[in-house]
């Protein structure tokens, strides 16, 4: 589906959502009423009161954070400050906050717990950051962004599928912030976006990128190992077809990030334990999900990342492969647990 214009997701979309929020607030009563009567019907503990409650939240979070962001918009002048650094800070503020709320709510009502393994955050202190990330499931994306503003104390920016503006919160919230839209099929903007974002990184920017460019199914790998041999990358498409958990990962966006900010350290991340939900059918089948998502970071200073291209893709592909690996290591250890 086209994402609509501007103009109509700030008159038309951000008040239609205001306006829902009002609604469901006050035919509550009625709405708790009908998620219990249908709970005891539906497999799963409690399923409807659980959803009814995410729902809820998420509607009454985008609702404020729209309040939030009006306020400050008139505060910076009617947006004439709105790239200051002043506001950005402020900016980023409420970026914390909405995803330490939402974290908050989700990870109670679906059961979650997240285990993050790594250097300290005090490691990473006072130096730019490029962040390879493993890209799996809905989910990792959020808590990735979470974990960097309200653990490591970071502003990332980030190269985003236009779709995510729909939730009018976030269109306007990720737009006034040092953020990038990109459409399906936009291959070579992407890669000039990438050199952009990663340009002028400070101490406490953390530019973010998924080199796999979609979330991991088997049928995405096998073609990506085909697209590769296509292109008479043999050796790449050897290296792929041994990693049962990854995609191939794609030299282009990573090239470009280290080309922009040589100063940066470069942070890997791998996480595990939602990657099998991909839609919203796969999330309500299992809820609640009572599990726990495992987080492992990497921490490579800038002195050590190899130069020239054919270094950097062997260096993409062995993390690539340590990152394979650590995911086997992960599930393992999940069907050797006792339940």
């Amino acid at each position: 589906m086209n994402l609509p214009p501007r103009w109509f997701r700030r008159l038309v979309l951000a008040p239609a959502v205001v306006a829902l929020t009002g609604v469901v607030l006050w035919t509550l009563p009625a709405w708790v009423v009908l998620a219990a009567a249908a709970s005891p019907f539906l497999p799963g503990r409690l399923r409807a009161l659980r959803v009814a409650w995410v729902v809820l939240v998420v509607l009454v979070m985008e609702s404020v954070v729209l309040g939030a962001l009006t306020v400050l918009w008139l505060a910076s002048g009617f947006g004439l400050a709105l790239r200051t650094s002043r506001f950005q800070y402020l900016h980023y503020q409420l970026v914390g906050w909405y995803l330490r709320v939402l974290y908050g709510a989700v990870a109670r009502v679906m059961r979650l717990e997240v285990e993050v393994e790594g250097p300290h955050p005090d490691e990473y202190r006072d130096r730019p950051l490029l962040v390879f990330c493993r890209h799996a499931g809905p989910g990792d994306s959020f808590l990735l962004v979470h974990a960097l503003v309200n653990w490591y104390s970071r502003e990332p920016r980030i190269v985003l599928t236009e779709t995510m503006q729909w939730a009018p919160a976030l269109d306007v919230l990720l737009n006034r912030l040092p953020n990038r839209f990109v459409g399906a099929g936009r291959g070579g903007r992407l890669i000039e976006r990438i050199g952009e974002l990663a340009t002028a990184l400070d101490h406490d920017d953390a530019f973010v990128i998924f080199p796999e460019g979609g979330n991991f199914t088997e049928r995405r790998r096998l073609a990506g190992i085909d697209r590769l041999r296509s292109r008479g990358h043999e050796d790449m498409a050897r290296r792929s077809e041994q990693m049962r958990h990854v995609l191939p990962p794609r030299p282009g966006g990573v090239a470009a990030a280290l080309a922009a900010a040589p100063e940066a350290d470069v942070v890997w991340v791998a996480h595990a334990g939602l990657d099998h939900l991909y839609t919203a059918a796969d999330i309500w089948r299992e809820l609640p999900l009572d599990t726990t998502v495992s987080m492992r970071w990497w921490r490579v200073p800038a002195a050590e990342v190899p130069h020239g291209e054919d270094a950097q893709v062997d260096w993409l592909y062995d993390w690539w492969e340590r990152i394979d690996d650590w995911v086997d290591g992960v599930r393992v250890d999940e069907v050797r647990r006792p339940s």
